[in-house]
């Protein structure tokens, strides 16, 4: 039964919490809100948990009509569907799963205006007929979600989204919203031309995940490093990406052998049996899916609490958008890379099946740019950001590997001359080289069956290194490599053989310092928990209970009860009425209505025989040592060093074949970021108290104020305007 269409409303932040339960919005939601709803295209760019969704579901039901949201994957359709249902949002989707009389019965509620939204793949959208259909359904709106495969530069390009560029020919007066989590600068433009946005605002946000922790640990014995950190979270979710199909079965036999419950996902699975895989570990009842890239996108499950790699990621933005499936919901979660060399080796020599040379060399590129985030041995938060063209401000992020455990320089030259000669013994004695792993057996000391077969434990550098772990002498064997002492072959055997610059350190015990991790065990280590909310957890396990209970019942995963963020603000403040109810986060009017009184019924249970527990405030920002800035993106960097120059908005437009608008923007970002600029380079003084006026009297929404103003300003001009307000070295106008 589809709940009927929430009555219109003009002022978005009343149904923010009145629909979603939420008192504020997260940074940008209300400027590309306002944008849409001023009936403009927007270009949002925006990191997974950034709150996406409700950048084009809150102005569906501030505006009058339905609104069209192209999205690519069923599941994550009806995933969002649900989760609209349950907050009494009219919303459904087309798409094959639907039977006949289904169909008709939701295109019937589209025909008679009883849906807000509604969701449909490309595929469907452009099927003979169907845009005739919309034209009668009363359109408003559109959004385009994971923009980004509309982009050939993209990393997950689908030809189909192309087609989409057909919706301004048939809809050209419709504002359109596309909305992506990744895009470089390259992918920005591309979507811009594609999707024939006119004039459009974009808005850009940091790329920072601060609840994120990142790490990059040597591969060395894959099953045992996934069974030990997934046993250590044994009550959390994850998932493991993997290369290869049958990778991911193997894993998660792995997992299961060590009493954890794991489920394989991959393309070439029995259709039913990876939709009952997905949907166990959606509801909570597998808390690991092993899977390849092919499982990800479109998945809303907001309690993924890490996400492994044990294989190298193809690129960087496939990588960051993998790893941002875990803590959507703002709460700490981890990303650990388990890397090895030898797998940038072999995925170049997967290359070789390419035939055309562009494309050949742009996969090449972006390997290799993964490569180096693996290697990089400093702060790998701001190695990620800059490959998004934003700088990092802060020199310690204190979240990664790198910076909560500082790199130290030490003397390297003696470990070096014990690898270097143990190479050197290796294939004086055998004829051949060896791995590096092999290697550190023979330092280490280690009764490998390599080791007895060869002969290995004979040769003088056998055991000169046990007084440490083999993935010490591995870690050292990489650094070597990237020194040029050391070459690794490329014909799949990863061979180790000393460089004519290596038997030269050799010969002359040239001295050589490194930088290494200090005590702590990079592996195991203990993160910062940045977005933690402390609670009483054994309340918040209660709660959890319940709605798995209740999730159940409804035949839905138990994120669309309510979030892991809301059960543990309730389990922090223990809500014993209904106004406190209704002050937790995530707690909208029909999901009180639906579900308030259960989870009052807990708290009232638990108090019973459980003390009240006290907690400090919540701390408004992850505590990282400095806040992070949104860093301005290189083309309004552009923009902003020809303004310091001296050129105006025109021709500044002209020089680089913008819109002024566009300029504008830019300039809008670099004030609002603390740009020394004057408003008198844009207004006089009683410009800026007319405007001043036309905001007291009409409130903070753009359109109002500019049709006030009798368009006498540009919506650049009030953007500016804004900008200058939200700067604190400057005095509110009178």
């Amino acid at each position: 039964m589809i709940a009927p269409p929430h009555p219109a409303a003009a002022d978005p932040r009343a149904l923010l919490k009145s629909v979603f339960g939420y008192d504020a919005f997260r940074p940008l939601q209300q400027d590309i809100i306002e944008a849409t709803l001023d009936g403009r295209d927007v270009l949002a760019i925006l990191p997974t948990g950034a709150g996406k969704s409700l950048c084009y579901q809150l102005p569906a039901l501030a505006r009058s009509g339905l609104t069209l949201v192209v999205s690519p994957l069923i599941a994550l359709m009806k995933d969002q569907v649900d989760q609209l249902q349950a907050a009494g949002v009219a919303a459904t989707f087309l798409n094959s799963t639907l039977s006949p009389d289904e169909r008709d019965e939701r295109e019937a509620d589209l025909a008679a205006g009883r849906i807000k939204l509604l969701y449909l793949a490309p595929e469907r959208l452009m099927a003979a007929g169907f845009a005739a259909k919309l034209e009668t359904w009363n359109l408003a709106a559109i959004a385009v979600d994971e923009a980004h495969c509309i982009s050939e530069w993209g990393h997950d390009f689908r030809p189909e989204y192309r087609q989409l560029a057909t919706l301004r020919q048939r809809f050209p007066t419709l504002p359109l919203l596309a909305l992506t989590a990744t895009a470089t600068p390259q992918v920005r433009q591309d979507l811009v031309t594609q999707l024939r946005l006119g004039d459009p605002a974009i808005f850009v946000s940091s790329f920072n995940r601060p609840n994120l922790n990142y790490r990059v640990v040597a591969k060395t014995a894959i099953l045992q490093q996934v069974a030990e950190f997934a046993a250590a979270r044994r009550d959390e979710a994850g998932i493991v990406y993997c290369q290869a199909r049958k990778t991911t079965e193997s894993m998660a036999a792995a997992l299961r052998a060590h009493g954890l419950s794991a489920v394989a996902y991959h393309a070439g699975m029995e259709p039913a049996e990876r939709a009952a895989n997905q949907d166990a570990f959606l509801r909570d009842e597998a808390r690991i899916v092993c899977a390849t890239i092919a499982f990800g996108m479109g998945i809303n499950k907001p309690n993924v609490r890490w996400v492994i790699h044990a294989d190298l990621p193809k690129n960087v933005e496939g990588y960051y958008q993998e790893t941002g499936r875990a803590g959507r919901d703002g709460l700490p979660a981890e990303c650990l890379l388990l890397f090895a060399r030898g797998d940038l080796t072999r995925n170049l020599r997967f290359l070789d099946d390419l035939s055309d040379p562009a494309a050949k060399a742009l996969a090449r590129n972006q390997l290799e740019r993964m490569a180096s985030y693996a290697e990089d041995p400093g702060c790998r938060r701001a190695s990620l950001l800059g490959y998004f063209g934003e700088t990092w401000p802060h020199p310690n992020c204190g979240g990664c590997d790198s910076c909560l455990d500082p790199r130290e320089s030490y003397d390297a030259t003696t470990d070096a001359s014990k690898l270097l000669s143990c190479v050197f013994r290796i294939h004086q004695h055998s004829g051949f080289g060896t791995g590096l792993i092999h290697v550190a057996d023979v330092l280490a000391g280690g009764n490998t069956a390599k080791v007895r077969k060869w002969g290995h434990a004979a040769l003088s550098t056998f055991g000169i290194g046990n007084d440490r772990p083999r993935t010490d002498w591995v870690t050292l064997g990489r650094h070597l490599i990237r020194h040029g002492w050391l070459s690794e072959s490329t014909d799949g055997f990863h061979t180790i053989t000393l460089t004519a610059e290596g038997r030269s350190a050799l010969k002359r015990s040239e001295p050589l310092t490194l930088e290494r991790a200090t005590a702590r065990d990079a592996s195991l280590m203990d993160f910062a928990k940045a977005g933690d909310i402390p609670c009483d957890d054994g309340l918040f396990n209660q709660l959890r209970a319940r709605r798995k209970l209740l999730a159940d019942a409804r035949n839905v995963p138990p994120y669309v009860i309510f979030s892991d963020v809301a059960l543990r603000h309730m389990a922090r403040t223990y809500p014993q009425d209904d106004a406190a109810m209704l002050a937790i986060p995530g707690v909208g009017g029909r999901k009180f209505q639906d579900f308030g009184a259960d989870m009052a019924a807990v708290i009232a249970n638990w108090l019973l025989t459980e003390p009240l527990q006290f907690f400090p405030p919540l701390n408004p920002e992850p505590h990282r040592p400095g806040k992070p800035v949104t860093a301005i993106n290189p083309t309004a960097h552009e923009t902003l060093e020809l303004f310091r120059g001296g050129a105006s908005i025109p021709e500044i437009a002209t020089v680089r074949n913008l819109s002024i608008s566009t300029i504008e923007s830019h300039l809008t970002t670099a004030i609002t970021l603390g740009e020394p600029i004057t408003p008198r380079a844009f207004y006089s003084e009683a410009d800026e108290a007319l405007i001043a006026a036309a905001f007291a009297a009409h409130g903070p929404t753009f359109k109002p104020v500019f049709l006030a103003l009798g368009e006498k300003f540009s919506y650049g001009q009030i953007r500016l305007f804004q900008a200058f307000q939200q700067r604190s070295d400057l005095p509110s106008p009178d």
